[in-house]
């Protein structure tokens, strides 16, 4: 094929960053996906909608629909960690009309401390046990905590406060998994500079951005999590978006190999993987029984169908489900696992966590 001439062009004038927008000139492979290898389990997602916190304003039967072109059998929403209004709210509309394919968390009311003082955790286990017996299959702690949940006293409440212990034992006790996300990127915590690796998407979002005074840094935040987790050996702990560290997979596989109750899941953090994808790929093929397929993005085909081109393919510099604008997003490469290990990552190890039946069904989706 004959390339055309380029004709001479003067010198370009100067860019302001948020014009910058190039257009890759990489003829690369693309490998077609007909669907996921095995059903998939999207173990982190949100449905929150007109209830609070989520996007999905679906009815039912059309999300179900979605599911089944995706080849999604069970989707688990985190939303009910809102409050037990919502939690309510998206087991009777959710879980009743298609109990199978939902599974829904609950969550921790952390306005209530300076109602129960020092007494907060036998409180908030209490309720606990509550939300399981309606129909709650786990709990899902949010980001606030360890950055801005106080105590009675105004004081931050540190993620491995003792005065908690009852509620991860409760967990324990009733044999569900806790969904815990504390932090943030890192990038999130660093002076908003031009060294900061998310400046854009910071500047289009200065409420994200935590490198604020009185709050506490990212790595004192993550030690509490490791002293958390080593303290309770008997409660799951899933770490949300790679162990709330995706950016440092040495960090995050010494507390796998060091907690054997500790698992992640991979939602929402594929710029940080398909950076390191000889790392990432590394990663996952030692801790196959611990890592979870997890999206938290709404329901989709096309996005989830890049997820499983991330993890299927070994295709090179794609768009990731939201995009590829340096300083938002970053193109992907693919991490070819095998076959079994995809079974383990979409389906096997959330299904073992949340009680279902451990063996994926045979059929697969058409697209």
């Amino acid at each position: 094929m004959a390339v055309g001439d380029v004709g001479p062009a003067g010198p370009p004038g100067r860019l302001a960053l948020d014009e910058f927008a190039p257009r890759s000139e990489l003829v690369v492979p693309v490998t077609p996906l007909t669907g996921p290898c095995t059903p998939v389990i999207d173990a982190h997602s949100h449905l929150g909608g007109e209830f609070g916190g989520g996007w999905d304003r679906r009815p039912v039967a059309e999300l179900l629909d979605v599911l089944d072109a995706a080849g999604v059998r069970c989707l688990v929403d985190l939303d009910g960690g809102w409050g037990e209004g919502v939690l309510d709210a998206h087991l009777a509309r959710f879980k009743e009309a298609a109990p199978e394919r939902f599974a829904c968390f609950g969550g921790i009311d952390w306005g209530a401390w300076p109602d129960h003082g020092d007494r907060f955790g036998e409180w908030a286990a209490g309720r606990l046990v509550a939300q399981v017996r309606r129909g709650a299959q786990g709990l899902k702690v949010w980001k606030p905590f360890g950055l801005r949940v106080v105590d009675q006293r105004g004081a931050r409440v540190a993620v491995d406060d003792p005065r908690l212990d009852a509620v991860w034992a409760t967990a324990a006790d009733l044999g569900i998994p806790v969904t815990i996300h504390v932090a943030d990127p890192v990038a999130f915590f660093r002076p908003l500079d031009r060294h900061n690796e998310r400046y854009e998407l910071l500047r289009a979002h200065p409420e994200w951005h935590v490198a604020a005074a009185g709050l506490p840094p990212f790595e004192t935040i993550l030690n509490e999590l490791e002293s958390l987790v080593a303290r309770h050996p008997a409660t799951v702990f899933i770490g949300a978006h790679v162990g709330c560290y995706a950016e440092n997979l040495a960090w995050v596989s010494a507390l796998l190999d060091r907690c054997s109750n500790f698992h992640v899941d991979i939602a929402m953090r594929l710029d940080e993987l398909a950076r390191q994808p000889y790392t990432a790929r590394r990663f996952v093929l030692r801790h196959r029984d611990r890592v979870l397929f997890g999206a938290d993005l709404p329901a989709d085909v096309p996005m989830y169908r890049v997820y499983y081109r991330f993890l299927e393919t070994e295709d090179e510099h794609f768009p990731g489900p939201c995009g590829d604008a340096p300083g938002r997003c970053w193109p992907l490469t693919g991490l070819g696992l095998p076959g079994d290990v995809l079974q383990d990552v979409y389906f096997a190890n959330a299904a073992r966590l949340l009680g279902l039946a451990a063996t994926a069904p045979a059929e697969a989706p058409s697209w």
